[in-house]
């Protein structure tokens, strides 16, 4: 195992941290396979051979002997020093502890109070608070207090303080401060880091030097007017730069002069919180090219060596992403003139200890000087691969007197280059989001191995990631011997990483390690945004298992609180058991059954074969209308899937199975979190032999409004591409112009046309001779004339009695003999199963039912009292009543875990013929009179929904206008109105919006018309349509629609489905994927974990992928803490696991602090904190008018600034932050009224 500071690294031997100097004779032949013609001779001693991508790197590339040093000790090799302090934090003081302990030096680490649960405090042998008596410290400001630091030293008898870098790492003050109290500053001197901390005074130097240099201003400053002038005067685009610091921190890159003021401002005050030191400094920006810096290693006896270099052109805003050592493709000749040219500057001013010389090499092969970074830098690592000096035991030796030759280096030529090392930052950002920073909890933390994998971090699981500093979480590094090898090592490495809690930036990193530009080795500054393609993502499993524990750590905590739920979940009450089918059919499964007729001939041959059928064959609804009609839809996709495959072997005789459409669109988004898309993919995946059915609102498609035309065709292309094989169009008013548009859409797409006719009234009563025989035929000789496949008749509310059901059919059979006729009802009065015997025995081809446990009262008629009433007849159903009971069985599990959603009917009841209220509404409509308050109002509801169906003229009734006459009836009972009042008191009134559009016609046109005195008064000059709604609706673009999907949610959000899904349910949608981003994919979970919290020591064990499961047991709630959250404790595949929830009935008045106001991001105007971070500035007040595009708050979230723009025009109603607050993601910033 390695001994030296490298962390985690797996494959390689050495006996000490430093390689001995090997005789250049042994080096004399390249490897076997390489190339081996000889290079340009550089300088005086040293020879040169070219590399190229995949080729190692020679031996004993530069040779420069500087002799022997009669004045390095003769026991150089041994720091001098017991204790040292490392005035940094994270990974880099992790780093120097390390190096210390194998010196054999004690260390001592220092940390804000923010940091005091961080990992580098606990790898000190000691460690100590950063605190003032007389002043608060920041976060940062802790690190960067040059006399608390000092005291803490000073206190605890340190000899040595290592800077690390950033922080202090470049402060002269600091350097000399630790001089003047006796104390080894691990680093260059403080004149050397005065002349090459200032940017500007290194540029000189460099001058002086004979280097070539950026044209640039000479002194730096905090006055943007003179810089402003100065800019112009050499041309734009400029670059401005920190004076103090690097990093990537208070850069800026300006193109225009427009720019130029406020991103100076910007990158100056950055440079302040970074650096202490706001002062700036111009140079001209080159475009597109590499940068390449120099390690260089000094000593106090006058010796300076390099290490050769590193190619860091993959940056993002200037910060360094990935780091390659040695370089490829760079001409000999322009790599010896850097190595020279960085040993020049060096010995120019005497620098001693470790530094990097920095060049931008411009795609000309011109060279130019950039800065020296005399301290240690990020990227130190992948030196120390291939040439196995450590840089950091390296600068401990030298700063305590060792010479060059003491720690190893005899000369330059001891310098080797050994194969090629690639690191990779891996940080808290996302790369889909502008590469926001992210912070919170770690709740795991799975890291990688193998040979040649190197790990420099100092996170842990159940650490966290804080706001204040910078993202890096670890540093990844590959070494192997070609450039391609390392690349694919750590390409592989990164694979293997798991970090969750956090977003990171891995996909991205291993986008570049196999773009081809990178792997040619030629990569410049302009890689990433000159390349989209690095940020296209492979749909890569979500992190489901982490997520769904914030979902049940969530319910433990709060409850689950689903509407329409009334009671508690059963206790004690078992999984369902799904149904198997026996081994001796399971090669039946999937191949019988109607659909391979209608995928084979088409939909008019499967009709011919439909009417051709002597049995009567049946629709099961169980999966849709059964579920919406009993349960208010909440049946979930996990209970769906459970009988699926059961399902397509006992029910392959079934001529189809209604799964989807109506009211489980919206539902399944609102209330169950999952995708209705997805739902029924994954059915039509288990179920590919029966043919799927839905219900299609005509021009409604599967919403409560109309939409433009193109929006309902590409719906009802995309869903039968995605498993829809029977579209059951009907309208809510039987309004022809509605239904032929609907008819056209299915018709384009090669599915079956099922034109239907919506029953209602009652045949056999004269009194009501608006809905009469003729009325019927006539409807259904225009659905015909329009070419459906199959004539539907839905009975909505089971108002079709037996007679009825006889006259009805047999009038259509006479008239329309070769036309198949499905009929649909609901057994709310207990008459279903003799009105669809009536009716198949008048000439019906399909009537719909539903499995026995999930049939009667508001549901479908009894499948297996169908199938027993006509077994052994001419009418045969052909189903095995011994199998569909055993999917009833099921079925009966199944409806026990959703009794809080059951409507409280305990049998039938005759009084629908009264009210005439659908099926699949009563449960819906009771539920939301109970969110209304009204559920000890039900009976006069229902009595106020028949009085509503009269005073709109006796319509049909069915989704969407059965929501009217239901939005109606609750206004009615709230209002306490009368059949005569309502009229009277119309122009005063505001009526629900939905009774409001059915009045403008945005519903269509009803039998007979609207009734025009209420109508005038309850539109009060509003706008009307006389003709099809959606005929004069401006086309829906699907781009901008797209557009805004990915700027609310990513790309990762951006699918087809989800613009449909989006464009019929804005609102819904929204509510739906801020979910799924919080809680991922709850479909997966068992329902008894989806409707109630988990039980102390329960397991649940999930299928989170093909062959792979997870499994989470729930253990306890901790104690609420004083930011009102609790820490929920589980175990994740055995291992630990915790996770901190919200305790959303924290009282206001509780001595505990409330959480703090949370953004709502269905609201444009509620504008949320985009990440976590602290104010630095609020640019907006209360009633101050405000434009899209206006700042209005200032973040700074691990050292980057971010402007929160507002995204309406309106008027700023409340600012929740003040300066310095701390915020996190999703915190209330301000509010924007229109």
């Amino acid at each position: 195992m390695r001994l030296s500071t490298v962390q985690g690294r797996v494959g390689s031997v050495r006996a000490s941290p430093f390689r001995a100097a090997r005789a250049a004779a042994s080096h004399a032949k390249a490897p076997r396979g390489l190339r081996s013609e000889a290079r340009p001779t550089g300088s005086a001693g040293s020879t040169v051979v070219p590399r190229a991508v995949g080729e190692f790197p020679s031996a004993g590339k530069v040779v420069e002997d500087y002799g022997e040093n009669p004045a390095a000790p003769v026991d150089g090799g041994k720091p001098a020093i017991k204790k040292l302090l490392c005035a940094n934090r994270g990974e880099i003081a992790t780093r120097v502890f390390r190096a210390a302990h194998e010196l054999g030096i004690r260390s001592v680490a220092i940390f804000s109070d923010e940091d005091r649960l961080q990992v580098h405090r606990y790898k000190a042998d000691e460690s100590y608070l950063l605190h003032s008596d007389d002043r608060e410290l920041s976060p940062v400001g802790a690190y960067l207090d040059i006399e608390t630091v000092i005291k803490v030293a000073k206190e605890n008898d340190v000899e040595a303080i290592h800077p690390g870098y950033g922080f202090l790492s470049e402060n002269t003050d600091f350097a000399r401060r630790c001089e003047e109290e006796g104390i080894i500053f691990i680093g260059p001197s403080a004149e050397n880091l005065n002349r090459f901390g200032d940017k500007t005074r290194a540029r000189e130097i460099a001058i002086e030097c004979g280097i070539p240099v950026i044209p640039g201003s000479q002194e730096e400053g905090l006055d943007v007017d003179a810089a402003y002038a100065y800019a112009k005067d050499i041309g734009f685009p400029v670059m401005i730069k920190a004076a103090m610091g690097g990093g990537g921190r208070g850069l800026r890159i300006v193109r225009t002069e427009a720019e130029f003021k406020p991103a100076y401002e910007r990158a100056s005050n950055e440079a302040l919180q970074a650096f202490g030191d706001g002062r700036m400094f111009l140079e001209k920006y080159i475009e597109n090219p590499r940068h390449i810096e120099i390690q260089i290693l000094a000593d106090t006896y006058g010796n300076t060596v390099h290490l050769y270099e590193r190619d860091c052109s993959v940056q993002r805003r200037h910060q360094k992403i990935i780091e390659v050592a040695p370089s490829v493709g760079i001409e000999e000749k322009t790599r010896l003139a850097m190595y020279e040219d960085a040993k020049k500057i060096a010995k120019h001013v005497g620098y001693v200890n470790a530094g990097t010389v920095e060049f931008m090499l411009a795609p000309d092969g011109q060279h130019y000087f950039l800065e020296v970074n005399p301290r240690v830098q990020v990227e130190h690592t992948i030196t120390e691969e291939i040439t196995g000096v450590d840089i950091v035991q390296s600068q401990i030796l030298i700063a305590t007197g060792s010479s060059l030759a003491d720690i190893g280096i005899q000369s330059q030529e001891a310098v080797r280059c050994d194969g090629f090392a690639i690191q990779g930052r891996v940080t808290s950002e996302n790369p889909e989001d502008d590469f926001r920073p992210d912070s919170g909890r770690i709740e795991a933390y799975r890291t990688p191995g193998g040979p040649g994998i190197r790990l420099d971090g100092a996170i842990a699981s159940g650490g966290s990631q804080l706001p204040y500093y910078d993202s890096l979480l670890v540093k990844c590094i590959a070494h192997s011997g070609t450039f391609v090898g390392a690349a694919r090592k750590l390409e592989s490495a990164l694979s293997e990483f798991r970090v969750r809690g956090v977003r990171t930036n891995v996909p991205f990193i291993m986008n570049v390690l196999k773009h081809p530009k990178f792997l040619s080795g030629t990569a410049d500054t302009s890689l990433i945004e000159s390349t989209p393609e690095l940020f296209d993502f492979p749909l890569l499993p979500t992190d489901l298992p982490s997520k769904l524990l914030r979902y049940l750590a969530h319910t433990a905590v709060n409850g689950t609180k689903h509407p329409g739920a009334v009671g508690e979940y059963p206790k004690g009450l078992p999984d369902p058991v799904i149904p198997r089918v026996p081994l001796e059919f399971r090669d039946q499964v999937g191949k019988g059954g109607w659909r391979p007729l209608l995928l084979e001939k088409g939909p008019a041959e499967f009709a011919r074969s439909l009417r051709a059928h002597k049995g009567l064959l049946l629709t099961d609804t169980t999966m849709r209308d059964a579920h919406q009609s009993l349960l208010a839809t909440r049946v979930r996709t996990y209970d769906l899937l459970g009988g699926a495959e059961y399902a397509s072997w006992a029910l392959q005789d079934c001529m189809s199975l209604e799964v989807w459409g109506g009211a489980t669109f919206d539902v399944s988004m609102r209330f169950l979190n999952e995708c209705p898309w997805e739902r029924l993919e994954q059915l039509r995946a288990k179920i590919p032999n029966v043919p799927f059915q839905m219900l299609l609102r005509g021009v409604n498609a599967v919403g409560y409004t109309s939409y433009p035309d193109n929006l309902v065709k590409e719906f009802v292309k995309k869903a039968h591409s995605s498993g829809v094989d029977i579209f059951r169009v009907f309208d809510s008013l039987n309004y022809i112009d509605n239904l032929l548009f609907g008819i056209e859409a299915v018709l384009e797409t090669d599915g079956v046309a099922e034109g239907t006719i919506c029953y209602t009234a009652d045949l056999t009563d004269p009194s009501r001779p608006k809905y009469n025989l003729d009325y019927y035929l006539d409807l259904a000789r225009q659905l015909v004339d329009a070419g459906v496949h199959i004539l539907g008749i839905k009975d909505m509310a089971g108002l079709l009695k037996p007679a009825s059901a006889k006259m009805l059919v047999s009038a259509l059979r006479r008239e329309f003999p070769d036309m198949p006729i499905h009929v649909h009802t609901h057994d709310t009065p207990g008459m279903g199963v003799a009105s669809m015997i009536a009716a198949a025995e008048a000439g019906a081809d399909v009537v719909d039912c539903a499995c026995d446990s999930m049939s009667g009262m508001t549901s479908q008629p009894s499948m297996g009292s169908l199938l027993n009433a006509f077994k052994g007849t001419d009418l045969d159903t052909g189903l095995d009543a011994e199998r569909v009971l055993r999917l009833s069985a099921y079925w009966e599990q199944v409806r026990a875990q959703y009794g809080q959603f059951e409507s409280g009917m305990r049998s039938g009841s005759s009084e629908v013929y009264e009210h005439e209220m659908p099926g699949g509404q009563y449960t819906n409509l009771k539920f939301q009179a109970m969110q209304n308050g009204l559920v000890k109002q039900w009976e006069e509801v229902k009595g106020a929904y028949r009085m509503g169906n009269k005073i709109l003229g006796d319509i049909v009734k069915v989704t969407p206008s059965s929501k009217v006459v239901g939005d109606l009836a609750q206004f009615i009972v709230q209002n306490k109105l009368t059949e005569d009042s309502i009229v009277d008191l119309a122009p005063k009134l505001d009526f629900p919006q939905s009774v409001v559009e059915y009045f403008q016609g945005y519903l269509g046109q009803p039998p007979g018309g609207f009734p025009e005195e209420l109508r005038r008064g309850v539109l009060k000059g509003k706008p009307t349509v006389s003709g099809r709604p959606g005929s004069d609706m401006e086309a829906f673009n699907f781009a901008v629609e797209e557009g805004k999907i990915v700027d609310k949610y990513g790309k990762e959000a951006m699918s087809e489905l989800n613009v449909i899904s989006r464009a019929l349910y804005p609102q819904v949608f929204d509510d739906y994927y801020e979910k799924k981003k919080k809680y991922s994919d709850v479909s997966i979970l068992p329902t008894k974990a989806f409707l109630r919290p988990l039980e102390t020591d329960e397991k649940i064990v999930l299928d989170v992928g093909k062959g792979v499961k997870a499994e989470i047991v729930f253990k306890a709630v901790g104690d609420r803490q004083a930011n009102g959250c609790r820490e929920v404790f589980f175990e994740l595949n055995g291992l630990p696991r915790v996770v901190e929830v919200v305790e959303e009935s924290v009282a206001i008045g509780d001595a505990l602090s409330m959480a703090k106001e949370k953004a709502n991001p269905s609201d444009e105007g509620s504008v949320g904190a985009p990440m976590a971070g602290q104010v630095i500035d609020v640019a907006c007040k209360p009633g101050q008018d405000i434009k899209a595009g206006d700042p209005m708050v200032v973040l700074s979230a691990m050292k980057m600034e971010t402007t929160v723009s507002c995204p309406i025009d309106g008027t700023v109603a409340h600012v929740a932050v003040k300066s310095k607050d701390n915020v996190a993601i999703g915190d209330l910033l301000v509010m924007v009224e229109q």
